[in-house]
């Protein structure tokens, strides 16, 4: 077709049918390349933030960071204080405790917060809504489990020690982790099909406690050994687990 008459009305030349189809061509040509190259932008990648974490020199609660931006390869700068370092910095944390994970500058604390976040960047929580709530639930679950194994870890006396690791390895974990063995499936993941934060923390949770409380508390559980296995499997956790300094805890 011809130029629309407003158009050819404000040309101050004669445009002619193969001149004006040409034209619309090349903005069109224009246009299109102008669109690719926005959505070549949008679609780069963004910098990647930098990450410091802060802990003691022991894994405790700054090991699941640790191994989350391992399995992530996530670059991060591990920083470990102790005595005159850990006074000093005591009272710019946001709660008086560690870990602390600065993020671009800006400082969290709180484990699981940590965990949460790196797990995000890593693709470890969970592919929908559902699979994170279920993670979230599997690291509560963890976590109070926690707090009953905290007295041995801060106990002084020796014989209440005793008494108390008995206690809990009798009464307390076994029944813990029947429920555990029956939330991980027979692949040997909490969510889903693949590995997630929530089987990474069952892995340094176990870690830890085993180091207060020694035996073999997964004989017969077939699930969470796989789970296990899955975690150290990990390549990038398979080296840090080589790598990483021997801690006294």
């Amino acid at each position: 077709p011809n130029p629309p008459i407003s158009a050819r009305r404000s040309m101050p030349f004669k445009v002619t049918k193969p001149e004006y189809l040409s034209v619309r061509k090349y903005f069109r040509c224009a246009t299109s390349r102008v669109n690719f190259l926005k959505d070549s932008l949008d679609s780069y990648p963004e910098k990647m933030p930098s990450y410091k974490l802060t802990y003691f020199n022991g894994r405790g609660r700054g090991e699941l960071a640790r191994l989350l931006f391992a399995a992530g390869g996530i670059e991060y700068e591990d920083v470990r204080v102790a005595g005159e370092q850990w006074q000093e910095l005591k009272p710019k944390t946001p709660f008086g405790q560690l870990p602390i994970l600065e993020v671009d500058g800006t400082m969290i604390c709180e484990s699981r917060a940590i965990g949460r976040l790196i797990a995000k960047a890593a693709g470890l929580a969970g592919k929908t809504d559902l699979e994170a709530a279920r993670a979230d639930m599997i690291i509560d679950g963890l976590e109070d489990l926690g707090h009953k194994v905290l007295p041995i870890f801060i106990e002084k006396d020796e014989n209440k020690k005793a008494e108390l690791k008995k206690e809990f390895t009798e009464k307390t974990l076994p029944p813990a982790l029947d429920h555990f063995e029956k939330l991980a499936s027979a692949e040997g993941y909490f969510v889903g099909n693949s590995l997630t934060w929530a089987d990474v923390n069952f892995f340094a949770f176990l870690g830890f406690m085993t180091g207060f409380v020694p035996g073999d508390h997964l004989k017969g559980k077939i699930n969470l050994n796989k789970v296990m296995g899955n975690v150290t499997s990990n390549a990038g956790i398979a080296k840090w687990l080589k790598e990483r300094p021997d801690t006294a805890f």
